[in-house]
């Protein structure tokens, strides 16, 4: 199999963003991330295991090309002092773990700093999923599928059948391949400008955003605020956001400002985003939950804040498709501005199922940390005990502390 991450650069947008934070104000920090499946009916053979291997080992020969180098420094939040980083940067291998004791047969964990690991979440990703499909089915096959389920709903954005507004493609981490993600990157851009009530923005791979000159996309992902916010000794957890807000502040200021809502639950997230936060950041993400309803709680916050909805992003990115996001934007047109991220709908949509894969932060300087979203099943800690006691940190927080809305 050739090679299927062939630069530094192919992984999501955000990690440059929370990696160049990282460098700057946690380079000391060191985690823990671990592989799961959640298909009940997907199991890798030793020779995809293998493979898997062979293709990590390819990655952490690569380095940055000069070229990609300038790339990241002409983005406006991106400062020399992080390039210069990534000059001298290189993945290691010795920093992963493989083994066969999950119900999938394949577990994978990285261990070592920060700056590191957070860098191996997605090509890992990305590297399993296109192994798998290669060796499970007759590729070419899935291949002639995916393109002509792509082809119907670049039609359906021509002849305005979907209405999404501003939408950008999310699905690195779950495509089914590196060939199936830049022909929907192509393909898409091919028609920028002719859609109807659909704009495509861009591409949260930052490889095919320089290749094909379309925007990258994306801010900051769970483990920022997990790791922020928990990581430390000294923290209570249930400020987590707090504490993550306040760094990325210090490193961006008013740029590259969109806030994740539900590391710890949207609602104990909006007793740390008041008066500051809300002006300061553009928008905020919703990947949990209801989206509606989600979405009628952001426009309460922001207008009891006195901010104007429409000056800000509600930006969805949850397991969505063209119709659902259609719905959402027609339900929030006029109240706020709207934007879609759309992973594995349009990365890796053919006649099987897609490979529902996550690798998490599962332990920030030796101590656990936890997701605790606004649904169940999407976190992934391994110590239920430090689960429920974040829980409980976040529940007492909710029933004692009254909000003062100008507090910073």
């Amino acid at each position: 199999m050739e090679p299927i991450i062939t630069s530094l650069l192919e992984t999501d947008a955000y990690k440059f963003s929370m990696g160049q934070a990282i460098y700057h104000q946690f380079s000391d920090y060191k985690t823990t991330w671990s592989f799961k499946c959640r298909n009940a009916d997907v199991h890798f053979t030793p020779e995809m295991i293998e493979e898997i291997k062979r293709q990590i080992r390819l990655y952490c020969d690569l380095r940055f090309k000069e070229d990609e180098l300038e790339y990241l420094n002409n983005i406006r939040w991106i400062k020399g002092s992080y390039v210069d980083f990534l000059r001298l940067w290189k993945p290691r291998y010795d920093d992963f773990t493989f083994g066969t004791d999950a119900p999938c047969g394949l577990t994978i964990e990285t261990r070592g700093t920060w700056l590191n690991t957070s860098m191996y979440e997605i090509p890992t990703l990305a590297i399993v999923n296109e192994v798998y499909f290669r060796m499970a089915y007759n590729y070419r096959d899935l291949m002639a599928s995916f393109e002509e389920k792509l082809d119907k709903k670049i039609e359906g954005l021509l002849d305005g059948a979907y209405e999404l507004g501003s939408f950008s493609e999310f699905g690195l981490r779950r495509r089914l391949s590196g060939e199936a993600q830049a022909m929907a990157v192509l393909k898409l851009k091919e028609h920028q400008g002719e859609y109807k009530n659909s704009l495509f923005v861009g591409t949260s791979n930052v490889y095919l955003a320089k290749k094909h000159n379309v925007t990258p996309v994306g801010t900051m992902a769970h483990e920022w605020i997990m790791c922020v916010g928990q990581g430390n000794h000294r923290h209570n957890p249930a400020y987590s956001n707090w504490y993550a807000l306040d760094a990325w502040v210090k490193e961006y200021g008013v740029l590259n400002g969109t806030a994740l809502t539900d590391a710890i639950t949207t609602d104990c997230f909006l007793m740390d985003f008041q008066l500051t936060y809300a002006t300061l950041f553009s928008g905020v993400r919703h990947d949990s939950g209801d989206p509606y309803e989600w979405g009628e709680k952001m426009l309460a916050h922001y207008k009891d804040l006195g901010i104007d909805p429409m000056t800000k992003t509600l930006l969805f990115s949850d397991s969505l498709d063209f119709k659902r996001a259609t719905d959402i934007y027609r339900y929030f047109k006029g109240r706020a501005k709207t934007a879609f991220g759309i992973g594995t709908f349009i990365a890796n949509d053919t006649d099987v199922p897609a490979l529902n894969i996550v690798m998490k932060t599962t332990a920030c300087n030796g101590m656990d940390v936890a997701k605790i979203s606004d649904v169940e099943g999407k976190g992934m800690c391994k110590n239920p005990d430090y689960e429920k006691y974040l829980m409980r940190c976040i529940r007492w927080r909710m029933e004692h502390e009254k909000v003062n809305s100008l507090r910073v």
